[in-house]
């Protein structure tokens, strides 16, 4: 059951969920007007039928959206995803290019533990003549269980290994002093979403197609079809007495059920099943005063199940889970089975895709970072950090005078917040600092030895960060992926290498459409540090309050106003009842508003020291519209209906169409933009236009 290293999840608040890279030349600074600069933005995409203050994502995307197809290996098709199709390509010539190359590449490079990593993946004559090979050994400890402490030692022993049950464990800043790392204990073990796929009956049909799915994973290890329905029913049963126990989404963007410290004598409280000290003993990792058991619920739970489940119970459970997990990288029929449940059940996604892009999301997954060390030698110019860094700074000044200009906010908070914004740390591109692989053995023509492998280097790695100084400089994206995010216990503000290219960044674009894109970006991020849960954070990333009782008051009225303007979204027109949940997606709607108005204030700045851009029209559109036209097309995006309803439930953020309006209706500078008048769908006023910040 093979895991990535955990972070607690409001430790990463991302732009979007999608990665990929592609070259960039970008430039960050403000552009003189060029006769090429139209070519940024092709006004032959909009919709001139739909007028832009009654729908402005279809004024902007109808026509791109209806001339762009989901591909059938996809469940969603936009400008993310085109980037990352773009940054698939480009990583799959440095991955051949290695993999032909290995055995004579330098020894311990990665170069070489890169090639003999996707070599291996792409042998499929070796992975269908090892079956489920692999994962005997593990299967017949399963079988040899005889206790609950025999059940205790195993989940210890293959965390150890890099595979975790039923809940995650690894290192992030402790959340009361985050210069120092700690361990964090988290909730998990369902195979399911979340809680409410046991819980709601809602999910009925999803739940049942999982029990079916556990019956049929069973069955490709040789599990009669009576005993894998037996056991399918039982793994149910056992995992929703975990869901039982589980916290929801939205109550889990809440730092206090994220942390939880404890000593290992109050956890062995919690847990009299297993053992706290022994768990740190196996894993080689010394706790001084303590670490975080952050669900306690869940855990207390978890002992309850060692104590009472029945041993054949717990031996399904940890089986079918250690196939299901396994089955992307065993043969055809686990392959297969385990993508029509996740994939096409689930997502709705019509079919799988190609070999090479799985084996690609692989090496991301285990060796990331060394991937995009030769990204970056390939596909970014080092100079783009600079011309970065300098739209950065003009974003971030931008947020400072907003913050000094708040009217609902006492001079008193402000100061705490200005003092926040002094210890931002902007990283652009690349870790100065690359990871040194070294201590991992990649071994040529042995694709699951080699992601275990992998997988065990990669948590250990983690684990040798507890009890040390936090280091601000590692990253937590690698430079491939077209992203962004935010870090609340490091405080900082991290803009991979593959998002400074168009539609977001663009060398040969006027103003308006690189603060209309990567600048609303950069304001995106930096408002994260003040948004419902960055809020709640300190400029050294300590979980503290720094408001005063009526300031936190009124933020939190506005706040509830956006959470208001976002439940009344019903993004499925054929599923009216569906609504986005505003509190699950707060943070990121208050991140999307307060990055719009930032980077709007930024271009204004701009275009005062170049009138003579600021007063062009470019084919036919001014700087302020041209402003919200880009932003509107950076979330121009198709998405299959069951992975919208898969995002409703469990994403933080709202489907991207949803997000090329929301910020823009609240702003009364996109209004004067394209003449709207207040009664328009686009024009929120009075009580239900929301300011922020």
């Amino acid at each position: 059951m093979m895991t990535a290293p955990f972070k607690p999840l409001a430790l990463a608040v991302g732009l979007a969920l999608a990665s990929g890279f592609a070259p960039s030349t970008a430039s960050a600074a403000s552009t003189p007007h060029a006769t090429t600069a139209h070519k940024s933005f092709d006004v032959s995409e909009l919709d001139p039928s739909i007028p832009p203050c009654q729908d402005f994502n279809g004024f902007v995307n109808a026509k791109w959206v209806a001339a762009n197809p989901i591909p059938p290996d996809r469940t969603r098709w936009g400008a993310f995803d085109q980037l990352a199709e773009a940054s698939l390509n480009t990583q799959h010539q440095i991955v051949e290019e290695a993999a032909r190359h290995a055995a004579t590449a330098p020894a311990g490079s990665i170069e070489q533990k890169i090639g003999y990593l996707y070599a291996a993946g792409m042998d499929e004559a070796a992975i269908e003549r090892a079956g489920y090979q692999p994962i005997k050994p593990q299967l017949a400890q399963i079988d040899a269980l005889k206790s609950p402490a025999d059940i205790a030692e195993f989940i210890m022993q293959r965390f150890n290994e890099g595979d975790g049950y039923v809940f995650n464990f690894g290192s992030s800043a402790d959340f009361k002093n985050a210069k120092m790392q700690i361990g964090y204990a988290f909730q998990d073990g369902l195979g399911l979403p979340t809680r409410d796929y046991y819980l709601d009956p809602k999910h009925k049909e999803e739940l049942e197609a999982y029990r079916a799915h556990i019956a049929k994973t069973l069955a490709l290890i040789g599990t009669r079809e009576a005993d894998a329905k037996r056991q399918a029913d039982a793994i149910v049963a056992f995992e929703t007495e975990l869901a039982k126990a589980s916290l929801a989404p939205v109550e889990l963007r809440q730092p206090e059920n994220q942390y939880h410290f404890v000593s290992l004598d109050e956890a062995n409280r919690i847990t009299p099943h297993f053992d706290w000290k022994r768990f740190f003993a196996t894993q080689g990792v010394n706790i001084d005063k303590g670490f975080s058991l952050s669900q306690p619920k869940f855990f207390a739970a978890f002992d309850q199940q060692l104590a009472r489940a029945p041993l054949a119970t717990w031996q399904a459970y940890l089986r079918f889970h250690t196939v299901d997990s396994a089955s992307p990288l065993l043969s055809k029929p686990f392959q297969d089975n385990h993508f029509e449940f996740y994939g096409k059940t689930l997502a709705g996604q019509p079919e799988q895709k190609p070999r090479w892009k799985r084996v690609l999301s692989t090496v991301n997954g285990t060796m990331g970072e060394a991937l995009g060390q030769l990204y970056v030698k390939t596909a970014f110019k080092p100079e783009a950090k600079q011309r970065a860094q300098t739209l950065v700074d003009n974003v971030r000044n931008a947020l400072k005078a907003r913050i000094q200009n708040l009217d609902w906010m006492s001079d008193e908070t402000k100061a705490k917040a200005l003092a926040k914004w002094e210890t931002f740390l902007p990283k652009i591109g690349y870790p100065d600092k690359w990871r040194d692989w070294s201590g991992l053995t990649i071994k040529p023509g042995d694709y699951f030895g080699d992601v275990q492998a992998a997988t065990k280097f990669d948590y250990h790695y983690d684990l040798a960060k507890i009890g040390k100084p936090t280091d601000r400089l590692e990253w937590g994206m690698t430079p491939q992926t077209v992203n962004a995010y935010y870090s609340p216990t490091e405080n900082t503000i991290n803009f991979p290498a593959a998002i400074l290219q168009p539609p977001f960044f663009d060398a040969a674009g006027d103003d308006a459409i690189n603060y209309g894109g990567i600048g609303a970006v950069i304001g995106h991020e930096a408002t994260h540090g003040f948004d419902d849960q960055g809020s709640q954070f300190d400029g050294d990333g300590n979980n503290t309050n720094w408001w005063t009782p009526a300031d936190r008051a009124k933020f939190e009225a506005r706040a509830a106003k956006l959470v208001e303007q976002f439940n009344e979204y019903t993004p499925i027109k054929s599923r009216p009842d569906l609504h986005v949940n505003g509190k699950l997606t707060l943070g990121e709607n208050i991140a999307d508003l307060g990055g719009l108005n930032v980077a709007y204030d930024a271009l204004q700045a701009a275009l005062k020291s170049n009138p003579q851009e600021a007063g062009a029209h470019i084919d036919g559109y001014s700087q302020d519209q041209r402003f919200f036209l880009n932003w509107a097309r950076v979330w121009r995006a198709n998405i299959r209906e069951k992975q919208l309803i898969l995002s409703l439930n469990t994403d933080p953020h709202a489907p991207a169409p949803l997000r090329a309006i929301a910020a823009p209706s609240n702003m009364d500078a996109f209004a004067h933009a394209f003449q709207c008048k207040p009664g328009d769908p686009m024009v929120r006023t009075g009580d239900k236009q929301v300011k922020i910040w």
